[in-house]
């Protein structure tokens, strides 16, 4: 099945030695007022960010605080491009696939920053430092806030620990459109999780040939959404990908006890049952499908071939239909 997500606006970004930044006044910063115990990550690594190169160095940040070792010069050839002077936003979640982790784009608002932060998470933040029609973009690592001081703590520039004032933060980040992202382990649900978000996380790792990890995601989502009718497809098919029909035929059920007359889910457990040797059974689901149908549907393409690969298929001795567990 093909998956479609959107991705946050491209910016390039390019890298601002932290205590070089001129001050900026004034933001709001809604969500923090119930904040009043001290949060910082203080394990986090730090990579010294040199100049038009703060997406290498901050996404390896966050790739080796999930447990990659990822190194900013491996990244460099990955996201950074030299005509630009940058990153581009798009290129750091790609880069963060290929490392086997979820790029999850978090709710654009403070909550969730700091739910990231209580859960043991740094946060890739794009800001914008500029003014006006001069933007200035850059990577930071947020690790840690404050609340004495209402200043978060970044991984920044040429600094390890750089204390932002929380009003000039909101100000930059809202600049650039409040744009985060986490590096999530396959198995791993964020702090406020939004499904469907996760589900095109997953999708877009799934989509990549991580399969593994990607049935591992969709694990997670059934877990956590166990009547979201697409994590049981989606655990279906990187199951089936996986070469593990069992599962395979047991997600596809899931998925149909929840929507009766989804096509697509009655196409995929039809050939699971016809290579489990369950010729009958396959035939029931795929004319099943077919009595569904609608006139014009561009599902009929799919079921009329599954109908073919089904029909000369001999028929089993029932001893020889393997029934998932």
């Amino acid at each position: 099945m093909q998956r479609q997500w959107h991705n946050a606006v491209m910016a390039v970004a390019v890298c601002i030695i932290a205590s070089g930044c001129a001050g900026i006044s004034g933001g709001v910063t809604a969500g923090l007022e119930d904040v009043d115990d001290t949060i910082e990550l203080t394990e986090v690594p730090f990579f010294p960010q040199v100049t038009d190169q703060c997406g290498p160095a901050a996404l390896a940040t966050i790739l080796n605080a999930s447990g990659v070792g990822a190194d900013p010069e491996a990244l460099k050839s990955r996201i950074y491009i030299p005509g630009r002077e940058g990153s581009l936003q798009l290129e750091l979640l790609a880069a963060t696939r290929a490392y086997d982790r979820l790029a999850y784009s978090i709710d654009p608002d403070l909550q969730a920053l700091v739910a990231e932060l209580r859960a043991g998470r740094p946060v890739l933040v794009l800001q914008n430092l500029g003014i006006g029609l001069a933007p200035v973009w850059h990577y930071a690592v947020v690790v840690g806030y404050l609340p004495e001081d209402r200043r978060f703590v970044l991984r920044s520039g040429d600094q390890r620990r750089y204390l932002i004032d929380a009003r000039r933060f909101v100000r930059t980040w809202h600049r650039a459109e409040n744009w985060g992202v986490v590096a999530l382990r396959p198995d791993e649900l964020p702090a406020q999780p939004d499904a469907q978000r996760y589900l095109r996380s997953v999708a877009a790792l799934e989509s990549v040939g991580a399969t593994s990890a990607a049935r591992s995601g969709y694990r997670a989502a059934v877990e956590q959404w166990p009547l979201n009718g697409l994590a049981w497809l989606g655990l279906g098919n990187a199951s089936y990908a996986e070469g593990d029909l069992d599962i395979a035929r047991l997600a596809y059920q899931a998925m149909l006890d929840l929507e009766p007359g989804n096509l697509i889910a009655l196409n995929n457990i039809a050939q699971v049952k016809a290579e489990q040797g369950c010729i009958r059974e396959a035939r029931d689901a795929i004319d099943q499908a077919f009595s569904i149908l609608a006139p014009g549907d561009p599902m009929h393409q799919h079921l009329q071939q599954t109908r073919r690969e089904i029909e000369a298929r001999p028929l089993a001795d029932t001893r020889a239909c393997r029934v998932a567990l």
